[in-house]
């Protein structure tokens, strides 16, 4: 009268038990040899053929995961073997660049070297020849003049201002002040292969200062833009007061707004000469009291078309660095200085 329960077992586990009695199942005493072979290896053979499917699974696994590993081997040491040919080969591209460099860095020092000798000897050569020319005049003249005026053909040098001459005389040196400044100048500009700016005071003495300022500032400004070296002011006295202030920019010590040109400026005395005797600051001295009694008044007026002192005191501070006086010459043409 009780249930009956019924449960398949699992063929895979089946053959595991199988397995196992096998190796604990010992052979009855009576049954043959040769059965006894064939039925355990019957049973092995049964064995074999359950566990097959694991052991293939798990020897692919294992295969796959060993060629991963096998790549990602070989990856690393091509990369790591890459690495220091290009570290190598950007190393050898520096080395090349800075070899370019310095060579063409040396190659542009020599040439701006020589175009500075040639330009310098040529510039030597036309303030000799100047020299034989104006015999009357003091040897210390030419030998200043050189100094000023060589600094700014020295284009490797870093040049902080430009080069400034202040030219003067009295009344019977009238025409060699003029032609001495245009010979100075030109020997300058002409050894750049370059041209002269050349201004003249007494054409602008009668007009508005504002006006002067303005236009002496375009003449200098576009001169040197477009490549010319030295402007010649003639007459500087002969300027309205107000408009030599311009000069500020261009004869300023530390901030010129050109540091490579130089300036002839002149300035004719009132009186008839200058006595050869007089040392170089007596000259310089003479000439300054010159300009204030021009530019100033007593009163010292506020108009913008006037100048004070204090502003004559900076502009005189940039325009005296060497102050030379010129004599009469004999033997100058009645038209042109050469």
């Amino acid at each position: 009268g009780g249930t009956t329960s019924y449960f398949e077992d699992n063929p895979v586990n089946e053959n595991a038990k199988a397995c196992d009695s096998n190796k604990t199942e010992k052979p009855h005493i009576y049954t043959p040899l040769k059965e006894i072979k064939a039925d355990f290896l019957e049973k092995n053979q049964e064995c074999y053929s359950t566990s097959a499917p694991l052991n293939r699974s798990k020897s692919l696994h294992q295969s796959s995961t060993e060629k991963q590993s096998r790549s990602l081997a070989k990856n690393d040491r091509e990369l790591q073997n890459g690495f220091p040919k290009i570290w190598t080969l950007l190393l050898g591209l520096l080395i090349s660049v800075l070899l370019l460099y310095v060579l063409w860095s040396g190659m542009q020092d020599g040439t701006s070297s020589r175009r500075d000798a040639e330009v310098l000897q040529e510039f030597r050569a036309r303030m000799e020849k100047l020299e034989n020319t104006y015999q009357s005049q003091d040897p210390s003249l030419w030998r200043k003049a050189r100094v000023s005026l060589e600094k700014p053909l020295n284009s490797s040098r870093v040049h902080l201002q430009p080069a400034i001459l202040l030219l003067t005389a009295g009344q019977e040196a009238e025409k060699a002040l003029r032609c001495l400044g245009n010979e100075i100048a030109n020997a300058f500009a002409s050894s750049q292969n370059a041209t002269t700016i050349s201004i003249n005071g007494v054409d602008k003495a009668v007009r508005d200062s504002d006006a002067v300022k303005e236009e002496v500032d375009k003449e200098l400004s576009s001169g040197f833009s477009e490549g010319k070296k030295v402007a010649v002011v003639h007459r500087f006295e002969s300027l309205p007061a107000g408009s030599t202030l311009i000069f500020y920019k261009y004869c300023d010590h530390e901030n010129a707004a050109y540091k490579d040109v130089a300036l002839v400026l002149t300035v004719l005395l009132d009186e008839q000469s200058l006595r050869k005797s007089l040392t170089s600051q007596e000259v310089e001295e003479k000439v300054r009291d010159f300009l204030w009694a021009k530019f100033t008044s007593s009163d010292v007026p506020s108009s913008y078309n006037r100048m004070d002192t204090d502003k004559l005191s900076g502009l005189w501070s940039r325009i005296s660095h060497h102050v030379l006086p010129v004599w009469p010459e004999k033997g100058l043409p009645l038209e042109g200085c050469t």
